[in-house]
């Protein structure tokens, strides 16, 4: 027999202001909690227009987390973070929140674009991985990301809520490529693939791609890829720039689609690549693999920002805090990338955590090109994330990367 307070638990999660007051209550019904019914009702008055990258900007996350929050409207805009950058600091009132990339929070925060968040305002906060509170020594601060995140040294408000974030590495064709070929940020400038090779449009990636590529060939001397002083810039440009007159590029791409189609058409052997897009054309039945450079991956995380000035704030909140719930990271752990909360754990299949996250073999039927026993290209998250190279950050030069970074565009 079913309890009555079963049977009001399931009445009330027929309303959407319901919903979300379970949603905010830890699982008590909103009855018993004022601050949550509130909550709730201000935020099925709200709205969420988002911009950002497809990466996270999703329908059907926008129409989970809708579903879940109760909040009146969602819309989302997908754009690089060049266009939505640009869109933001020309005073845009489009948009209540950004899904950026912690190394672009700089333009945003120092011309106080967005504003922050305070971790009290979200419930999940406390399952947050140590990447993301704990620095680490091997990097001065702002070099990683919990030098980029934070408003405050105490950690009580962030500029960006970290939603999703990888390790980036090399897509290579392993038909074409051996392992020990491909496993160095050199093999996108190797002559042997001149013409069938890709490079990413944000310069921010590009540049530090071009500097581990030329310590390896001991062409410069660069500590930090992420940051390199304006001699250096200018040496890694003119290095770019010599490879893209000699042919070495088949595509300067910047959409996920447009690499996919351009790697499973085997008109790229090898490129800068994100996780899910080798993983898109593997599961075409095509040869794609995923390298391990031996300088490192690139580091990233993106997030949610709070615009300005938005009527709409208490969405925004809950959008992030969606976010770390651990349902919504399913689907950017079955792309490829990785939830930045431990809660994915509690809400992904045992056998799939194990594989994405821990280095285990695929167990059960093939899906999206992976078979049984097949392993994670670089192993568990743990693994990777000893393999850090450097992390993403806003340069210090960043007007003269740009000046030169047109003159390679231009080339």
């Amino acid at each position: 027999m079913v309890d009555k307070l079963e049977l009001s638990r399931r009445s009330l999660l027929k309303s959407t202001t319901g919903a979300i007051a379970l949603a905010m209550g830890a699982g008590t019904p909103f009855l018993s909690s004022r601050a949550a019914y509130a909550a709730a009702a201000d935020l099925a008055k709200q709205e969420l227009r988002t911009i950002g990258l497809s990466v996270t900007v999703q329908e059907r996350i926008l129409a989970d987390y809708k579903k879940a929050s109760g909040v009146g409207s969602t819309s989302g805009t997908a754009a690089t973070f060049p266009d939505a950058q640009t869109k933001i600091l020309s005073g845009s009132k489009d948009y209540d929140c950004w899904e950026t990339i912690g190394e672009r929070l700089p333009a945003v925060t120092q011309t106080k674009n967005v504003e922050p968040i305070p971790t009290s305002a979200l419930k999940n906060w406390a399952n947050i991985r140590d990447t993301f509170t704990k620095p680490s020594s091997k990097l001065e601060k702002r070099a990683q990301i919990t030098g980029q995140i934070w408003s405050d040294d105490k950690q009580t408000s962030l500029w960006m809520v970290p939603a999703v974030y990888n390790y980036d590495s090399i897509g290579y064709n392993p038909s074409v490529l051996s392992d020990e070929e491909a496993n160095t940020w050199t093999a996108i400038f190797d002559k042997k693939w001149k013409g069938k090779s890709g490079l990413n449009t944000d310069p921010l990636i590009a540049l530090g791609q071009a500097v581990m590529a030329m310590n390896t060939l001991g062409l410069s001397k660069v500590a930090n890829p992420g940051n390199p002083n304006k001699k250096e810039i200018e040496e890694a440009m003119k290095f770019l720039i010599s490879k893209k007159k000699e042919g070495q590029f088949r595509a300067l791409w910047g959409d996920f689609g447009e690499l996919v189609n351009l790697m499973a058409s085997g008109e790229m052997v090898v490129c800068d690549a994100w996780q899910p897009a080798v993983m898109a054309v593997k599961a075409q039945g095509k040869p794609a693999k995923y390298a391990i450079p031996k300088e490192g991956y690139r580091a990233w995380s993106i997030g949610p920002s709070l615009i300005t000035g938005s009527k709409n704030k208490e969405a925004v909140y809950a959008y992030a805090d969606y976010w770390l719930s651990g349902p919504p990271g399913i689907t950017v752990s079955e792309q490829g990338y990785y939830s930045p909360t431990t809660n994915i754990k509690n809400v992904m299949p045992a056998d799939k955590y194990a594989f994405w996250y821990e280095g285990k073999p695929w167990k059960g039927k093939a899906e999206g090109g992976i078979k049984e026993g097949d392993l994670r290209d670089g192993g568990s998250l743990e693994t990777r994330a000893a393999n850090v190279a450097y992390w993403h950050q806003w340069p210090d030069e960043y007007d003269f990367l740009m000046q030169k970074w047109d003159e390679f565009l231009s080339a």
